[in-house]
């Protein structure tokens, strides 16, 4: 598989990570669930009208929405849980913390303001009922939320994270994954970001150190292998 980030490496860069044994494969687990992160409206914007979404990813993320469809749904039909964050913050800007000294669009519809558009899952994405929809307020699923007891509850040894974007909230949420001991799969064309250079360095980071960053051919076959539930 190609990667993003092949073209920043040197040949001194490729001897580092070849010595000191990085990037190994750790593989699928016994059971596994889907993390799609922040797969919202605010964070692919309208084709044509991106202007108007001052977080779009633009075209970049419209097509990765495309493949985070192809995975959702090939894991509902083998029976695998997903779990679907959706960050959204209060309109007033009391719960954003110290990210409101980086940033705030508070006026703003097109942003990821609770009951706002910007704020709802796209619409490709349909959770099915043993599925779980649910808020957070910082950049990892994990902090703060119900995810990790979701996670023990239903013996979840592995985790395949898709959504937006690469550099932030997938980062974070693979970050905690890790931490909490969870095998996390990054599926490479189900992850986006707005701008390219940070997408392959954070993949190059995730995948040398704590997921395996895979295509997403692999995780369709790795549900296709599982028994099919009703």
């Amino acid at each position: 598989m190609t990667t993003p980030w092949d073209v920043f490496l040197t040949d001194q860069d490729r001897a580092v990570v070849a010595r000191g044994r990085f990037s190994r494969r750790m593989g699928f687990g016994q059971r596994t669930a889907v993390l799609v992160i922040d797969a919202q409206k605010y964070m692919v914007g309208e084709s044509g009208n991106d202007a108007a979404w001052p977080s779009s990813c633009g075209d970049i993320g419209r097509h990765a929405v495309g493949e985070i469809a192809r995975v959702v749904g090939a894991a509902q039909t083998a029976g695998v849980p997903c779990f679907f964050t959706r960050f959204e913050i209060d309109p007033s800007g009391n719960d954003m913390g110290v990210y409101r000294r980086k940033r705030d669009l508070l006026e703003n519809e097109h942003w990821c303001l609770a009951g706002s558009i910007g704020a709802e899952l796209v619409p490709q994405l349909q959770p099915a009922v043993r599925d779980v929809v649910f808020v957070k307020k910082k950049p990892s699923g994990f902090h703060g939320t119900p995810l990790l007891g979701y996670l023990v509850e239903r013996q979840i040894d592995t985790v395949v994270i898709v959504g937006g974007a690469t550099s932030n909230c997938i980062r974070a949420t693979v970050f905690d994954a890790a931490s909490y001991n969870f095998r996390a799969i990054v599926v490479q064309e189900a992850v986006f970001d707005r701008i390219p250079i940070s997408h392959a360095i954070s993949l190059f980071d995730m995948d040398r150190q704590f997921a395996d960053v895979v295509g997403v051919e692999q995780v369709l076959e790795h549900f296709r292998t599982l028994p099919q539930t009703s």
